[in-house]
């Protein structure tokens, strides 16, 4: 499943933040205008059920890199501050260092949240990867200047409290601040060119590679460059889309005029649902329930979509498969190793992109909230086509959202039995099972759920290691009023496209 003569495939990821089951025309929106992410569904396999690990950001940035549920290395109860000391150990094992080990280059660029650490010793580029450009955390844990060309303000409030946000580039011992504050208005072409010249410097170079594009859009507040500033009917969140479906078609144009489109591999996923506490510039999750920071499905059922020309097939399929998934996979299909003195969560999904029949190895999933708790486990398990509630809470929705049980307000209640759907015939999670009727599949879940409690180990809770004013990224190191003061722009005279539009 190589690309043959010998050759190791390269691997494109696009994580796109709070990108909703329902948002893409791929998936139904009927005013979202996505064309490149839309040839990528028509020529790849367009994934129905398809889940990211957490309903919120940074651990489910854990799981997709480490193959394990975040619990494992600690980044649960809440995401990273800017100020916080932790961040995702140094001893686990990514993507990037495991492709390393069997001689790929490996690159990211674009949203970490995953920790800075003393001097930025938790960046990236301590993580296995070669190089990195962007913003180690989420943009609204800055203060916000503008969001949309030319001088646009933000929709939401941010976070003053912090520095302003950075945009560093790294490789190897290298860090440096190229600009802070990010222009967020030529943020996406800054960082795209990074990646467009990590392609061609590495398809030159004859080396195969791995690229973690990790976008910051469509977290709130939205933003937008000139071209994509009222570009589409959907309003401010179309025009975020806009922006990212097009640095998606500017990657791949940098495979084919570089002559290695047909040995990548590219797949798109998402972090969580969609923020509706937003309203209507929140994102959609479509036909699923609720969104971003809850446990049903539509705070962590995700798009997914997976594209290699002549390998991966053209088809939907409805197997049950999670970004935890894609660390094995790839490393199947590198011939790297997985660690052997750890527990791997995901399983390898090759039979279900490349076999017409192919069946997933995934037979049950996990659903923990952001504040995650040994005390009580999972809230939710799927275990085939069933999902059993054991414990349901509101999530990101304002207090009058139409539905309440998505609401922040909603409090955590128990379910004894627990809430019993089946999700191929009701994935909005509207119509509960009678669980006398369904006794024994709920006999079987509780086992499988006691099972995985028992194997699942919890480590020290990164988040909450410590905090430091100090520890934050300033350009301008020892500075005074800190931090208002953190500013330097060394793009404006070397980077011509801090001066033009997109």
């Amino acid at each position: 499943r190589g690309v043959g003569d010998g050759k190791l495939p390269n691997v494109i990821i696009f994580f796109v933040d709070d990108l909703a089951w329902g948002d893409l025309s791929a998936y139904g929106h009927p005013t979202s205008y996505t064309p490149n992410i839309q040839r990528m569904a028509d020529q790849g396999l367009l994934f129905t059920q398809f889940y990211t690990s957490s309903p919120v950001c940074s651990p489910s940035r854990a799981a997709i890199l480490t193959g394990r549920y975040q619990m494992r290395s600690g980044i649960y109860p809440k995401v990273f501050d800017p100020d916080d000391l932790g961040g995702l150990p140094l001893n686990e094992t990514t993507i990037a260092e495991g492709l390393k080990e069997v001689g790929y280059s490996t690159g990211m660029v674009g949203k970490w949240h995953l920790g800075y650490g003393r001097n930025g010793s938790l960046l990236p580029n301590h993580q296995g990867f070669d190089y990195y450009r962007g913003i180690p955390y989420t943009h609204d844990a800055c203060p916000c200047y503008h969001c949309f060309y030319p001088t646009q303000p933000c929709f939401t409030e941010c976070h003053p409290q912090y520095v302003p946000c950075p945009l560093f580039e790294c490789h190897g011992d290298y860090q440096k601040i190229l600009q802070q504050p990010a222009d967020l208005t030529t943020l996406t072409a800054n960082v795209m060119t990074g990646a467009v010249s990590f392609i061609t410097t590495q398809a030159a170079n004859g080396k195969p590679f791995f690229l973690y594009y990790a976008f910051q859009h469509l977290h709130s507040p939205q933003f937008a460059g000139h071209i994509f500033r009222n570009s589409s009917v959907r309003g401010p969140f179309g025009d975020s889309l806009s922006e990212v479906d097009w640095a998606v078609g500017q990657v791949f144009g940098a495979l084919r005029s570089s002559g290695v489109h047909n040995d990548t591999l590219v797949f798109l996923t998402a972090d969580n649902g969609p923020d509706l506490n937003q309203g209507y510039r929140g994102g959609s999750a479509g036909p699923l329930r609720c969104g971003k920071a809850s446990t049903w499905e539509g705070g962590m059922r995700a798009p997914a979509i997976a594209w290699w020309p002549g390998r991966v097939r053209h088809a939907r399929t409805h197997q049950l498969a999670s970004s935890l998934d894609l660390l094995p996979t790839i490393f199947t299909l590198a011939g790297a190793k997985l660690p052997q003195d750890r527990r791997i969560d995901g399983v390898d999904m090759s039979d279900v992109l490349f076999d017409q029949y192919g069946q997933s190895k995934r037979e049950f999933f996990a659903y923990f909230p952001e504040d995650a708790a040994e005390s009580l486990g999972p809230f939710a398990i799927r275990w085939r086509q069933y999902k059993a509630h054991y414990y349901t809470r509101g999530g990101a929705a304002p207090d009058d959202y139409p539905d309440p049980l998505c609401r922040g307000n909603e409090t955590l209640k128990e379910h004894y039995p627990p809430i019993l759907y089946n999700l191929e015939q009701d994935p909005g999670e509207v119509w509960p099972l009678d669980t006398m009727q369904y006794y024994r599949v709920l006999q079987q879940m509780d086992k499988v759920r006691e099972e995985f409690r028992a194997d699942l180990e919890w480590a020290e809770p990164q988040p909450l290691v410590g905090k430091d004013a100090y520890v934050q990224a300033c350009g301008d190191p020892g500075c005074q009023p800190f931090p208002y003061c953190c500013q330097v722009d060394l793009l404006a005279d070397t980077d011509a496209l801090h001066h033009t539009p997109l």
